[in-house]
């Protein structure tokens, strides 16, 4: 394992345990949503996005596993400490994506900074909109 993975995993293991005892930094949750093959529940740290009235989840790292559950699964739960909120996910289009993926990169570019290869809330929206089919991102609306 090099260095760098052994800080993410390091950096994931704090969170996730914060926010599962009741602390969000910066809008940190632990997303839990079924296994797409095995149909168990997986959870992992995200950060939720509240963009106007909508909250999203952009996944900067791509075509993740939590990615990939939330497809298929179309369904989740996010947490902070006991707060459990089972929500919705619904992918949104590629074209939609670049005005989200700025005001995530203004937020969490700090933390996020060596996967976006080199975006930043900077970026013209020519790259953020090149760069889009590789970042999913995900409208958050309560489940019904």
């Amino acid at each position: 394992m090099r260095p760098t993975e052994r800080m993410d995993a390091w950096f994931n293991t704090a969170v996730r345990w914060l926010t599962e005892h009741g602390v969000s930094l910066m809008g940190s949750r632990v997303l839990t949503v079924r296994g797409r093959r095995s149909g168990l529940p997986r959870s992992t740290p995200v950060n939720l996005m509240p963009l106007e009235d909508e909250r999203f989840l952009v996944a900067p790292r791509g075509n993740t596993e939590w990615v990939r559950n939330a497809r298929v699964a179309g369904e989740a739960q996010l947490r902070v400490g006991r707060r459990v909120e089972q929500v919705r996910l619904v992918e949104v289009p590629v074209e939609e994506r670049p005005a989200v993926i700025r005001v995530y990169l203004e937020r969490w570019g700090w933390e996020v900074g060596r996967f976006v290869e080199g975006l930043s809330k900077d970026s013209t929206d020519a790259e953020l909109a090149a760069a889009a089919p590789g970042f999913p991102v995900f409208r958050v609306t309560p489940a019904a």
